[in-house]
């Protein structure tokens, strides 16, 4: 009898063990509840690509948090939320940029208008090397000293100085005027 009661408590154990809930994985999950969280998420956002983003945030905040998520008693849930929540943040600072954005429209700003004399000039600096241009319009459009550009683009005096003179010489042989370094400073 005492091996009956052995066996009866190893049968109870192991029975004990198959009846604890099965967690499901995380790929499972995001298979099951992914195409729905895009659902949602466009439902509140109104944009395809932007509930994409949104469902992929839900996602990958239950990704971050899964040993927690997937002991609750609806992970989906959980999940439905927080893209809800995102979705919902999205639409607000939607709202905050679409306004920010017709303020700034509203006010009027004094565009520096390349003229036509002067459009031949712009597209030959616009094939310059990338360098060189940023150079030559730095000083052209905002008038800025050669140490400025240094600090605009990250760079040495003498870098910039190199390439406001190749700019210049280049600019000069395409554009059939005559450069004349002593007079440029």
């Amino acid at each position: 009898m005492a091996d009956n009661t052995g066996s009866e408590s190893a049968d109870l154990a192991t029975d004990q063990v198959l009846q604890l809930p099965r967690v499901e994985t995380f790929d499972a999950f995001f298979g099951r509840e992914y195409a729905s969280l895009v659902a949602l998420a466009h439902a509140l956002t109104g944009s395809r690509s932007h509930a994409e983003d949104v469902a992929q945030e839900a996602m990958l905040a239950a990704y971050r948090r899964w040993d927690e998520v997937s002991r609750l008693d609806m992970p989906g849930a959980w999940v439905r939320r927080v893209c809800a929540n995102i979705a919902t943040s999205f639409v607000r600072r939607r709202v905050v940029e679409a306004r920010a954005a017709l303020r700034f429209r509203s006010r009027e700003t004094d565009v520096i208008a390349i003229g036509g004399d002067d459009e031949a000039f712009w597209v030959e600096v616009r094939r310059l090397p990338r360098r060189q241009a940023q150079c030559v319009a730095l000083r052209y459009v905002y008038g800025c000293s050669v140490a400025e550009i240094a600090t605009v683009l990250g760079c040495a005096e003498g870098t910039v100085k190199s390439h406001l003179a190749r700019g210049k010489v280049t600019l000069a042989e395409r554009l059939g005027e005559r450069f004349d370094e002593e007079t440029e400073s």
